[in-house]
Parts: C-alpha cells; structure tokens; sequence
C-alpha cells in the first residue's frame, strides 16, 4: 500500500488532500535533511515524491506564513537569530497555512506526521524515524 493510499484509508482525507498534505511535510523534509537522508527517505516511500510535492499547495515564509500571528512570530524570531526552535515555528506556520488550504484543520497537521512516521517506520526507515522526528517536532 502506497503512503497516499495509507493516509486516505488511516485519516479518513480525500487523495487531492492526503497527496498535498504528504507533500507539505515531504517538502520540509527535503528544505531540512541532507540529500544522502533524504534519498533514504524516498527508498522507503514508493510514492512520487515529484508528484506528491507538486500536489502541495505553496506556502509563503517569514511574515505571511499561514497568515497570522504564527507566521509574523517565526519571521521576528529567524530575524532575531532565536534559534531553532523558534525557526520550527514558522515552519509550523507555514505547514499549518498549507493544511487550511487543503480544507484541513491545524489537528491534522499532527495525525499527518504520526501517520509519515508510522509508515516510514513500517518500511524498515527505523533510523530516518528519529531524524523525521527531529524535524516534525
């Protein structure tokens, strides 16, 4: 079974919202991992990455991530050099404004990410769970 396949059946989401929503965070593993970790990552999962990250809707960075609050915190805090944490909220920024326009709320962001990790952690990628984890968190 494909990860689209999986997050449809798991998650209860259409195709359209299960490819974006996998490209989202693929597209966050491939800004945040090495290229070697990265293609390890695309061994596990047989889906096209290409394809599921193209089905991604965009999301914009710094200030007008996700529209609000949270985008305009993680730009100040990139800006102020606040370090990694802080850098991870404007990813989050950024992934929660991606979700709201697949139709999804910001609870699924989570179940998204726990269903990647599940998956990846089924195809035998038990060392890229700790590294995806990383960068989910």
């Amino acid at each position: 079974m494909s990860l689209v396949e999986t997050l449809v059946q798991n998650l209860g989401v259409s195709n359209q919202q299960a490819e974006g929503g996998a490209g989202l965070l693929l597209q966050l593993a491939k800004d945040k991992l090495g290229s070697g970790e990265f293609s390890q990552l695309n061994d596990v999962i047989p889906d096209d990455f290409d394809s599921l990250m193209g089905a991604a809707p965009s999301v914009e960075s710094g200030a007008a991530a996700g529209g609000g609050l949270m985008g305009m915190v993680g730009a100040a805090a990139e800006a102020l050099g606040a370090g990694d944490a802080m850098g991870k909220l404007g990813d989050l920024a950024g992934l929660v404004g991606g979700f709201e326009k697949l139709g999804l709320d910001a609870g699924m962001l989570t179940k998204f990410a726990e269903a990647i990790l599940d998956f990846v952690k089924s195809k035998g990628g038990d060392q890229l769970v700790g590294v995806l984890q990383s960068i989910m968190k």
